[in-house]
């Protein structure tokens, strides 16, 4: 299998259709003929996969990644080590039921040499195994669970655990009494609020919740969270941790700005505040604290140039979702380079071994390089703030938390 994957993939040689642009939501034209992908220069194409949420209450999420990696695009020339790339993208939807048929499609139809993106938890761990069997390299742009066999896949992001244990310490240092915790009821809320729970017993921390478990809300239909609230205010909780992101991450906020437990303090991932979410949370999520493997005011050479790059584009600064997606076509961008270099034929092999031999990966969060046990980042983790930035709302970077990955 392994084998004819490889010939087909590395047999293929493509021309540029003249005057092609490749934009967000299309395709780059290509006419197919036969050759070697090692030796014809800038007609050989790069076929990427890009699996995200285009649909569903992670929609602007799916959003932020996709600008990011075609931000990356725009800034160099449409190649990604020398090679022109064909983007293909796919709808994640809100989980596996979406997200499954449509990876089938980019690796069996459309044959892509790479495949990122991916937004939830739950999509992934259904994704994996796919492109684990089928040997496409997976370069995952949204938090991932832990995964014993990581032999295909990587992540810019980030473990979905890590960032509740990177900020469980200071929240137990600075909140005296104990914490309610609540998230969505799915994998990715299950990973990341784990993350929390189990980081703050270690240090001492204790729960509000009733029974000693997170409160779980159904995902994605639950819109209304006052009873929630309403259960919280019954308990001794001193301030309140959650996880949310996308549409369900503005009706919390909105209504928790609204209930009874209002001044109680609100820690989170940094997904509550996170992009178009804070202008339409507005001043209800004044103060709130986060925690996340980026902040858009961070002071380095490449964050002043991605943000420049960014903003000239878009109303809203960036986010750690495009960033991420960013850093991934800069990961493929250096690989592919590596293989060219070393006169190496260019298919998925071959990129999953070149991703692997890479070094620190130069990035707007700050310099990070991949685990050699987990595939993630070995990174740092900000504490960020909801204050005033001029006239407008921003996530203001307050101190570093922790560097996490081994």
């Amino acid at each position: 299998m392994i084998n004819a994957l490889t010939a087909r993939r590395s047999g293929r040689l493509r021309a540029r259709t003249a005057g092609a642009a490749l934009l967000a939501l299309s395709v780059t034209a290509v006419a197919g003929c036969s050759g070697s992908a090692a030796s014809s220069g800038d007609d050989d194409t790069l076929k990427v996969g890009m699996l995200v949420s285009l649909s569903g209450t992670y929609e602007s999420v799916g959003k932020d990644m996709r600008e990011g990696f075609q931000l990356y695009l725009d800034t160099h020339d449409d190649k990604l080590g020398g090679r022109k790339v064909e983007l293909t993208l796919g709808d994640e939807g809100d989980g596996a039921p979406t997200a499954v048929p449509a990876a089938n499609k980019l690796i069996k139809k459309d044959k892509v040499d790479v495949m990122t993106g991916i937004v939830g938890g739950g999509s992934f761990a259904a994704v994996q195994p796919l492109v684990t069997k089928n040997k496409v390299p997976l370069l995952a742009t949204g938090g991932r669970p832990t995964k014993s066999d990581v032999s295909w896949i990587w992540t810019t992001s980030f473990l979905s655990e890590e960032p509740g244990g990177a900020i469980a310490k200071y929240i137990k240092d600075k909140v005296k009494g104990p914490v309610y915790a609540i998230g969505p009821d799915y994998q990715g809320g299950h990973d990341e609020m784990r993350g929390f729970t189990d980081a703050f017993d270690k240090v001492g921390g204790k729960l509000a919740n009733q029974d000693g478990k997170t409160r779980w809300t159904p995902f994605p239909k639950t819109t209304n969270f006052t009873p929630y609230f309403n259960d919280i205010a019954k308990t001794d909780a001193k301030a309140v941790y959650c996880f949310y992101a996308g549409k369900a991450a503005i009706d919390f906020v909105k209504q928790y700005k609204q209930s009874d437990v209002a001044d109680l303090p609100l820690y989170s991932p940094g997904f509550l505040t996170e992009g178009g979410t804070l202008p339409a949370e507005g001043n209800a999520a004044k103060d709130i604290y986060s925690v996340l493997n980026y902040a858009a005011d961070l002071d380095n050479e490449t964050n002043r140039k991605f943000a420049a790059d960014w903003t000239a584009k878009h109303e809203t600064p960036p986010t750690t979702y495009a960033m991420s997606a960013y850093d991934a076509a800069a990961v493929l961008d250096k690989a592919v380079a590596d293989l060219d270099k070393d006169g190496k034929e260019i298919t998925s092999e071959t990129i999953n071994e070149a991703i692997a031999g890479l070094g620190q990966i130069d990035s707007p969060r700050g310099t990070w390089e991949f685990s050699k046990k987990t595939h993630s980042p070995v990174q740092k983790w900000y504490l960020r703030q909801v204050r005033p930035d001029g006239k407008k709302l921003a996530n203001v970077m307050v101190q570093d938390l922790a560097t996490l990955g081994s």
